[in-house]
C-alpha cells in the first residue's frame, strides 16, 4: 500500500487506550505502510512500548500539547487549539508528511478544521459525509450523513459524484449504480429540490439508477441524500441493529427450551453477527477536501478503529482525492463547452 496515515490518538471517547493498538494492528497488516501517532508523548511512549523499535521508521510519534474535547464547539478549537492533535493530524495532510488522516474525535471541529486546512477541490461547493453500510447483496455507501442539513439539487449532484469516485477506488467498481434516497421510486415524488436533483443526476454520465427507498435493497452501491435525512437513518439503523440484536438474546435465553434451540442455531446466529457488526464498517470519509480525512465514530474498540485505519489507508493508495478532483474538471469543461 506504501502510503503514511496520520491519526489523532488523543480524540474520540477512549483516546490512546483505543488508537494505539488499532494503529498498530493495521502495521502488522500492512507491511508496506506507515502511521504517524499525533498526541502527547508521555502518553503516547508507554502505549507504544517496544513496538517503537520494532517498526522502525514505519512508526513515527508528533507531538501535540492540546485535545479538542468531544463535546467542544468547533469554532473554539479552531481558534483556541491550534496544537491539537486534530489539527497537528491534518496539516500532517496539507504538508504531504502524510497521505490521509483519521480521529475519533469531535465531528463538528473535525469537519471545521479539515475544511480550514485542506480546502475544498475545485467545483466542490460543500464537504460531505460518506459512510458505508451493509445491504442484502453487499454493501452500500451513503452521503451525505450530517455535515449539511440544507442542499440543493447542484450539491446533490456533487454528492453523487464523490460517492460514485469513492465506491471506484476502494470496491474497484468500474460504473457505481448511484441512486437518489426518496419518498417513492417514481420520478415525479419527492420535494422541489429531489425532483430537480433527479434531473441533473439523470442528465450526468453517472450510472444512475433512479430513486430509491430502501437503502438496504441493495439496488445502488451509492445512496445520495441530504446530511439531515441520512443521519437521521444511520442513528435510526444503528438502533435498529441493537434492538434486533437485544430481541434475539432475549427470546434464545427466554426458557431451557429455547437456550437449547440457541445451541443448535449458534452458527447462523454467530454469521449474522458478523454480518450486521456496525464495528466492520466503522469509517467515514469526509469527501470533497483536498486530502484524505476519515472519522471514526467517538466510541469506536480498537478493532473498529482499526477498519477506519484501514478505509483512509485504501482511499489514498487508490488516488481518491485526484479521481473526483479529475472528474469535477470534468464536469466543468462539459459545462462551459
Amino acid at each position: 500500500m506504501g502510503v503514511t496515515v496520520a491519526i489523532d490518538c488523543m480524540g474520540g471517547d477512549h483516546g490512546p487506550s483505543v488508537t494505539v493498538p488499532a494503529a498498530l494492528a493495521f502495521l502488522r497488516s500492512h507491511t508496506d505502510a506507515r502511521v504517524v501517532l499525533v498526541g502527547q508523548p508521555d502518553v503516547l511512549g508507554p502505549a507504544v512500548g517496544d513496538a517503537a523499535a520494532r517498526f522502525g521508521e514505519r512508526l513515527r510519534i508528533r507531538p501535540a500539547s492540546q485535545v479538542v474535547g468531544m463535546d467542544e464547539a468547533p469554532a473554539v478549537a479552531m481558534k483556541n487549539k491550534k496544537d491539537s492533535s486534530m489539527r497537528v493530524a491534518i496539516n500532517l495532510v496539507k504538508e504531504g508528511e502524510a497521505q490521509a488522516a483519521v480521529s475519533a474525535g469531535n465531528t463538528g471541529a473535525l469537519m471545521a478544521i479539515s475544511r480550514f486546512v485542506l480546502k475544498t477541490l475545485p467545483g466542490i461547493d460543500r464537504p460531505a459525509i460518506a459512510t458505508v453500510l451493509p445491504s442484502m447483496k453487499g454493501r452500500v455507501y451513503v452521503l451525505d450523513l450530517g455535515a449539511n442539513v440544507d442542499c440543493s439539487a447542484e450539491h446533490l449532484l456533487q454528492f453523487g459524484i464523490m460517492g460514485a469516485q469513492l465506491v471506484a477506488a476502494v470496491e474497484h467498481v468500474d460504473r457505481p449504480r448511484v441512486g437518489l434516497l426518496n419518498i417513492g421510486e417514481e420520478e415525479i415524488k419527492g420535494n422541489e429540490v429531489v425532483r430537480e436533483a433527479f434531473g441533473l443526476l439523470r442528465a450526468s454520465d453517472l450510472n444512475f439508477c433512479g430513486n430509491v427507498e430502501d437503502i438496504y435493497r441493495g439496488s445502488a452501491d451509492v445512496v445520495v441524500c441530504d446530511g439531515f435525512v441520512g443521519n437521521v437513518a444511520l442513528k435510526t439503523t444503528e438502533g435498529l441493529a441493537q434492538m434486533l440484536t437485544a430481541i434475539l438474546k432475549q427470546e434464545f435465553t427466554r426458557n431451557p427450551l429455547a437456550k437449547l434451540m440457541a445451541l443448535v442455531a449458534l452458527p447462523v446466529l454467530k454469521a449474522f453477527k458478523k454480518r450486521v457488526d456496525h464495528r466492520r464498517y466503522n469509517g467515514a470519509a469526509l469527501l470533497g477536501l483536498r486530502g484524505v480525512v476519515v472519522k471514526s465514530h467517538g466510541s469506536a474498540d480498537a478493532y473498529a478503529f482499526e477498519q477506519a485505519i484501514h478505509r483512509a489507508a485504501e482511499a489514498a493508495a487508490n488516488r481518491l482525492i485526484e479521481r473526483i478532483g479529475e472528474r469535477m474538471a470534468n464536469l466543468a469543461h462539459e459545462e462551459t463547452a
